[in-house]
């Protein structure tokens, strides 16, 4: 039976699978301004934008776009690896995104599972955010770490997260992430308990 922290870890997954499910057609149409679907940009052979025949493929979508496919299958993969599962038939970003939002009751039985699961899903979300112009805006909040002890808490109210930003916040913990990558921020839903 899965922790109550691991269900709220699969819960808050389930929330940003949706926002990717959901943006993730707006960052294909950003690949080419002007064009009406991500498709007209492979076909498109001649067309009036300063004689090149195409519209101008604007690169940081397409990183965000290469980042994030290859995130939800690496995602996806890992998912149905270890929850003993075959491999799933080649489908697009929002499909697969569909498939792994369908394995999240199992994957609440693999606390480690989830987390990363969580955290790649919060993280691609946010990419798609920041790239599409959306991202939401951190607001500071009074108190202290209960890491770190630095006034470096920040909220993002939309999501119902709360981050610590100080970039040498360690837990202590040798499982954590916080111990061996430099840019993982801890944080954890508004109103739960954590710290030492």
């Amino acid at each position: 039976m899965p922790s109550e922290l691991t269900a709220r870890d699969t819960t808050r997954a389930a929330h940003w699978i949706d926002i990717l499910i959901r943006q993730f057609p707006e960052l294909l149409a950003e690949l080419a301004p002007g064009s009406s679907s991500p498709g007209v940009l492979a076909s498109r052979t001649r067309g009036s934008r300063g004689g090149t025949g195409s519209a101008p493929v604007r690169l940081h979508v397409s990183d965000a776009v290469r980042d994030i496919t290859d995130g939800v299958v690496e995602l996806e993969e890992a998912v149905r690896d270890k929850l003993g599962l075959g491999r799933a038939p080649r489908v697009g970003v929002p499909e697969r995104l569909a498939r792994i939002a369908l394995l999240l009751d199992q994957v609440a039985d693999h606390p480690v599972l989830a987390r990363h699961v969580l955290d790649e899903c919060r993280r691609m979300a946010r990419r798609l955010g920041r790239t599409l112009g959306t991202a939401e805006a951190m607001v500071r909040l009074d108190g202290r770490c209960p890491w770190c002890d630095s006034v470096s808490l920040r909220a993002l109210p939309a999501a119902g997260t709360v981050l610590c930003v100080n970039p040498g916040c360690r837990c202590g913990d040798p499982a954590c992430r916080c111990s061996s990558d430099p840019a993982y921020r801890h944080s954890w839903d508004e109103g739960e308990e954590v710290g030492r």
